[in-house]
């Protein structure tokens, strides 16, 4: 192995700073633990049947191993969730289910593939989402926000409706108050002993209020998932030299490559929005009543004809581990996301359906695929030329994406309980 000699200044014009510590928020112990119980915990989801874990599993990198996930009316893991046989999914989750590495640092300002939830300082609750403003109070911050959403969707955690008291409170609009959603769910918990003292500990006595149960929630997450020791990492503050392959994909990612025009700063993400033209398949995110099978992105969000197919750029933090990519997780190989990326028109005439990672229903459909106004709709918004990486560019690029591992973070820290106070089974 050859190694490239670390230089006095680890930083120069074109590397980002180190990651600062101080932007992750200081993590109660006790929190973080009883986070862990409720992430494992199918107990949040309507019909007792999905956790978190279902879809952020750490075999998957806190991802779930496919492109497009199978939430209420599944059963399994990962590539192996199916379709229940007597109480099939209404339709399958539109977008690929995201990494959650780093997403407790400051930086992580906005989150979801089109960023309908962010920091807002200029309302009230400091945080803004689609939600309204009764659900945005109360919130630790913008993560805990976001753990919300999840239990509310139908076709994630919630069921469907007359399948159960969640369900049918969140039909009617039902959230916040005696009789909605949250209430019934923390009445669950506030019938466990184990999570009574476990609230307790964390937050004094009182009734369980969501709010906290989505702070928990958070705590753990921002505990396991915090990634900041890659060898990219120890690069960067001086500490260990780096390969000079690995330097190579550096060299080539910070210049001639133009990766970093939109994969920036600490965590290799502008944290904006941008339109790339990556194919898009499955069931589209809509509205019930809209019958089209596109996804429009940001626009979703701000309305904005110049947001349309725009998606939050991701940050590739382990991101060798966290197969499959896109927001659709179209691509199962780093290396043919890479040179989709990078070619999106020559991409769409060339996709295969069976490169995703997702196991087939009868009544799924790839229309965009083959729906030209579709596909030139998409493309339209993409700004830059399609180029072709020589292999060993390609090679070069994969190994510095590589150096962003950090093992730890993958593997993490509290892991898996053993179980959960409900004595529910958990995801393993």
């Amino acid at each position: 192995m050859t190694l490239w000699a670390m230089p006095i200044a680890a930083t120069g014009p074109d590397l980002p700073p180190p990651i600062d510590p101080a932007g992750y928020r200081a993590v109660d112990p006790a929190l973080a633990s009883l986070g862990q119980l409720l992430f494992y915990d199918p107990i949040l989801s309507g019909n007792r049947n999905i956790s978190c874990a279902t879809c952020h599993h750490p075999t998957f990198a806190s991802g779930d191993g496919v492109s497009l996930s199978l939430g209420e009316g599944g059963t399994g893991l990962g590539p192996d969730r199916v379709a229940s046989t007597d109480n099939r999914p209404e339709e399958r989750l539109p977008r690929h289910a995201p990494a959650l590495f780093n997403l407790g640092h400051r930086d992580f300002s906005v989150l979801f593939h089109d960023g309908r939830i962010e920091v807002d300082p200029d309302r009230p609750s400091g945080l803004r989402t689609p939600m309204g403003t009764e659900m945005e109070e109360g919130f630790a911050s913008l993560l805990s926000a976001q753990t919300m959403f999840p239990v509310l969707s139908p076709d994630e955690m919630a069921g469907h409706y007359s399948e159960n008291e969640i369900s049918q409170a969140v039909r009617i609009g039902v959230i916040t108050g005696a009789g909605g959603a949250w209430d019934l769910l923390t009445d669950r918990l506030e019938a466990i002993p184990e999570y009574r003292a476990g609230f307790d500990e964390a937050f004094g006595p009182g009734d369980i209020r969501f709010t906290q149960v989505s702070d928990a929630v958070a705590a753990f997450m921002e505990l396991e998932w915090r990634a900041d020791d890659s060898p990219f990492d120890r690069y960067l503050r001086g500490d260990a030299p780096l390969d000079m392959a690995v330097m190579a994909g550096m060299d080539l990612f910070y210049g001639e490559a133009g990766c970093a025009t939109c994969h920036s700063g600490p965590f290799q993400t502008d944290h904006d929005f941008h339109a790339t033209g990556l194919v898009q398949f499955g069931p589209g995110k809509r509205a019930r009543f809209q019958d089209h099978r596109e996804d429009r992105g940001r626009y979703g969000v701000t309305g904005d004809a110049a947001d349309l197919f725009a998606f939050r750029t991701p940050s590739l933090r382990n991101v060798a581990e966290t197969a499959p990519y896109g927001h659709t997780g179209a691509y199962a190989d780093l290396r043919g996301f890479l040179a989709a990326h990078a070619a999106p028109r020559a991409a769409w005439g060339a996709y295969d359906p069976a490169m995703t990672m997702t196991p087939l229903l009868e009544e799924d459909t790839f229309t965009p695929l083959t729906d030209p106004d579709a596909r030139d709709a998409i493309l339209s918004r993409t700004p830059y030329a399609d180029r072709t990486f020589s292999a060993a560019e390609m090679s070069a690029l994969v190994a510095f994406l590589e150096s962003l591992t950090d093992t730890q973070s993958v593997a993490g820290r509290l892991g898996i309980p053993a179980e959960v106070p409900s004595g529910l089974p958990i995801d393993r």
